[in-house]
């Protein structure tokens, strides 16, 4: 049962970070019932210090239950009378005379005790060689076969649900890695959520491929609240973008266009949004081809606007190397527009909103991925220093593109007039007003300028 809160409170997490549902089952009709048909799988979800108490308890059970239906056999057979003292006579002579006559059903028991451990040593396959059952009483032969059977059938059972619960492939999800974040930023000119992927085995996972889920409250036509409204996220499955060859890590991509439930979502709008988006990794494990599955989820609030991935991957020689550092680090992308992808499809309809939006592309810049791949067999000191001189750079780009805008400005500023769709970020120092000059402008015919 999932509860909701009211209106103006954030809704608990449906999918934990570490890929736990937050989801608890109550009023369950029949559900001893229903867990001990299927005995086997709730052995194997259970804790391990419940199923270690299984374990023993059902071997000392079963332990106790045959000892004492040894016990109960000799003592109706009279295994135990040869050991009463004989009154008015030799005892040592008449029991010897009843030895030549007579014979117990399991030899050197003298009570429950003895009966208890010839039952362990029977199960177990001991065979000390000193306890023994004889061919006098046949139920204690057929009680001997029936413990042998029991008790391998409880050792195949135990071994084997230990053994599932060593292998299962739940525990391999413990090496497969999201991102802290998710980011949304521009790929292709095109508005993208984007989160990482990572590996830390060198054991590949087969066959992976991702999937994600829009989870957020919606209320239907009819007035009908569904406070936990799935949406599928496409990344690529009609494409088989979204199948994986997760050798290092990955940056999953979808893009959003029209079929997005992102579509109508600007920055303003997500920081007053209130869902949640669950990510799925499935692929089977190499070692064991048990299909395993690891999950995480991103909030409304752990999405970064306007921000990309630091690069993990570098070469160095003749071999690629992973830094596992830089795994959940990102950076601001001032560029990004902060229009939603409704918006900014209307904008490059008018054949214009790319160079509105990206600036004219200068041969020689950079971007800092590409900075930081070239800087990789450096020390981070010298990381440092040509991140600086980048910085130079891009100041030289910004005032060169102002120049050119401004020769724009000069020859179109008498028929057009400014008709701003989209703010690009202005954080990196640069005033609004010494912005604006450089932006592209638009007609807008129907305001009389």
């Amino acid at each position: 049962m999932v509860g909701t809160v009211g209106t103006g409170h954030l809704r608990s997490r449906f999918v934990k970070k570490n890929g736990q549902c937050n989801v608890v089952f109550n009023n369950m009709e029949d559900k001893p019932r229903r867990y001990l048909a299927d005995i086997f799988t709730t052995c194997v979800d259970i804790r391990w210090r419940y199923l270690l108490l299984i374990f023993t308890t059902t071997f000392l059970l079963s332990w106790l239950l045959f000892g004492l239906i040894f016990w109960s056999v000799a003592l109706v057979h009279g295994d135990f009378d040869l050991f009463i003292p004989v009154k008015d006579g030799d005892p040592g002579s008449t029991i010897k005379q009843g030895k030549d006559e007579w014979r117990p059903c399991i030899l050197h028991i003298q009570g429950f005790i003895g009966a208890f451990l010839f039952s362990i040593e029977t199960q177990t396959t001991i065979g000390y060689g000193f306890r023994c059952v004889t061919e006098e009483c046949p139920v204690a032969v057929v009680t001997v076969v029936v413990q042998s059977i029991v008790g391998c059938i409880i050792d195949s059972f135990m071994i084997g649900t230990i053994m599932a619960k060593m292998v299962r492939p739940k525990k391999r999800a413990q090496t497969l890695l999201f991102s802290h974040h998710a980011v949304i930023a521009l790929r292709d000119s095109k508005l993208c959520l984007m989160w990482r992927l990572g590996n830390m085995r060198k054991s590949h996972i087969v066959e992976a491929h991702v999937r994600a889920q829009l989870i957020k409250p919606h209320i239907t036509a009819e007035g009908e609240y569904l406070p936990l409204e799935q949406t599928d996220i496409d990344v690529g499955y009609d494409d088989g973008l979204d199948r994986l060859f997760l050798v290092s890590p990955l940056v999953v991509v979808h893009e959003i266009n029209k079929n997005s439930p992102l579509y109508n979502l600007s920055r303003t709008d997500l920081q007053k949004e209130d869902f949640e988006i669950v990510v799925i990794l499935e692929g089977m494990v190499e070692a064991t081809a048990m299909t395993t599955q690891a999950r995480s989820s991103y909030l409304a609030k752990e999405i970064l606007w306007g921000h990309r991935f630091e690069p993990v991957v570098f070469e160095k020689g003749d071999r690629y190397h992973v830094d596992y550092s830089r795994f959940h680090k990102t950076y601001e992308v001032s560029s990004t527009p902060h229009c939603s992808a409704r918006e900014l499809s209307q904008m490059m309809g008018r054949g214009r909103a790319p160079h509105h939006l990206l600036g004219p592309h200068s041969p020689s810049a950079f971007c800092y991925e590409n900075e930081v791949a070239l800087c990789c067999g450096d020390d981070e000191e010298d990381v440092k220093e040509e991140a600086g001189s980048l910085n130079l750079r891009g100041d030289r780009e910004i005032k060169m593109r102002e120049d050119i805008h401004l020769g724009l400005k000069e020859t179109f500023v008498e028929e057009q007039t400014v008709e701003m769709l989209c703010v690009l970020d202005t954080e990196n120092q640069i005033s609004f007003e010494r912005l604006k000059p450089a932006l592209p402008l638009y007609i807008s015919r129907e305001s009389g300028v």
